[in-house]
């Protein structure tokens, strides 16, 4: 693979795939971005993540083999199983295995059935509100409601009381009308972590263990957003935590992948709480998060292609990964009134281009402006900065003044991204 150029298409429109066109394109290939966004080189406007067959035509044109898979969306539709009789490769699990994230009950059920350490939970359906209410009051209100299917990542409630389980609740059943379900799960406590790899069902490798921040403000306060940052590595997460997590939760994955009648090919994200009593799971995803992804592609020195292809070629065993030294950070700049519903956007973007050689941008919520290379606001997360320091506080402070070089209208940004204290794990699980 190495010094040959090779032709990819890669699906999504996010600043995740901003970062996975970049990292491939340092890895020798040239790198097609469906649909993309005005602020993506090779992007491809007009040719949805999940029209499969204008994807195929594409593909058909410029004589591709591979895609590469960004958002959960196209997976969860389908997009490996249409592409399973042709001599295009997916990388990416097909619709059966995208269960595990498209589905959180699905999900738990096979975390019980594997072994898999993770919090207590009780499923519900859309006509037993009651029945939830009364778990939730058990619980004196400690729980997790999650919403069955996909919610971009803010289809989760974290409840310290009866009020909030119960305003949590209204709010679940007025935003979903007809029949769905969802899940009350045990609040756990403890710091999360966040660790993806690359698997074939079999082996895995996995990248650079990050941190993500979820809530809109300072100190973990406010709603759940997408993300609002990422930092890898993480400085407590220790050589024991991660024989723990593999332990725990990784190695019982991978026999209950094996065990199940589909096969799984493409990334494989672990959302992990280490709770006093040892490592739980919270969550997969079946593709790379955001922001995660901003700072592990980076972060990792190894061929990111050629990683994915020794995973499709079943020859995983053969690779290792190399991570960069020192720390990465990556700020999310977003749209005023974020995550709300609505708000306004439209706003020239100011400044990027500017940032150092420790520095890039990577942009999501994005559009064409009028101006050739102009862009506008258009959406959520409208781009994320991300640096590179020898260590965590130098990485930190250096993302935080090339935030200042971007600029747009109502831009804001959360203040604490990669400052949470460093957390006591006081357990013999370790």
């Amino acid at each position: 693979m190495s010094g040959n150029t090779k032709q990819l298409v890669l699906l999504g429109s996010g600043a995740r795939e901003h970062a996975l066109a970049t990292k491939l394109r340092q890895d020798g290939a040239t790198v097609h971005v469906l649909p993309g966004n005005a602020g993506i080189p090779g992007s491809v406007a007009g040719i949805s993540a999940t029209d499969f067959p204008a994807i195929q035509s594409f593909c058909q044109e410029h004589g591709i083999k591979l895609i590469v898979v960004g958002p959960e969306a196209p997976l969860a539709a389908g997009v490996a199983d249409y592409f399973l009789e042709t001599d295009i490769r997916v990388f990416g699990p097909r619709r059966q295995a995208a269960t595990l994230e498209s589905s959180k009950v699905w999900s738990k059920d096979f975390m019980r059935r594997h072994g898999i350490a993770t919090a207590r939970a009780w499923s519900y359906r859309s006509d037993q509100f009651a029945e939830a209410q009364a778990q939730a009051e058990e619980l004196a209100g400690h729980v997790v409601i999650k919403y069955d299917g996909l919610a971009a990542g803010k289809g989760v409630y974290v409840c310290s009381s009866v009020a909030e389980a119960t305003a949590a609740l209204t709010e679940l059943r007025e935003l979903h009308e007809g029949w769905f379900s969802f899940l009350l799960e045990e609040k756990l406590t403890g710091p999360e972590v966040s660790l993806i790899g690359l698997t074939d069902g079999n082996r895995i490798r996995l990248l650079a263990p990050a941190q993500d921040h979820k809530q809109l403000l300072a100190n973990d306060e406010g709603p759940n957003t997408g993300g609002m940052g990422a930092y890898c590595p993480v400085p407590f997460l220790d050589d024991n935590s991660l024989a723990a997590i593999r332990t725990d939760i990784i190695d019982p994955t991978l026999r209950g992948l094996q065990s199940e009648p589909f096969d799984f090919v493409g990334f494989l994200y672990f959302g992990v709480m280490l709770t006093p009593s040892g490592p739980k799971l919270l969550e997969y995803n079946v593709r790379l998060g955001d922001p995660e992804a901003e700072v592990i592609l980076p972060a990792l020195e190894s061929s990111l292609l050629e990683l994915i292809e020794a995973t499709l070629d079943g020859n995983l065993a053969q690779t290792i990964t190399r991570q960069r030294p020192g720390a990465f950070v990556g700020v999310v700049l977003a749209s005023g009134g974020y995550p709300a519903a609505q708000f306004p956007t439209g706003f020239p973007i100011h400044g990027i281009g500017n940032q150092g050689q420790d520095t890039q941008v990577f942009v999501g919520g994005v559009k064409a402006g009028e101006q050739p290379g102009e862009l506008l606001t258009n959406g959520g997360r409208v781009a994320v900065v991300v640096a590179h320091g020898p260590d965590l506080p130098t990485a930190i402070q250096l993302a935080y003044t090339e935030t200042e070089k971007v600029y747009f209208q109502d831009k804001y940004v959360r203040p604490d991204i990669g400052q949470r204290p460093a957390p006591l794990l006081e357990t013999s699980a370790y």
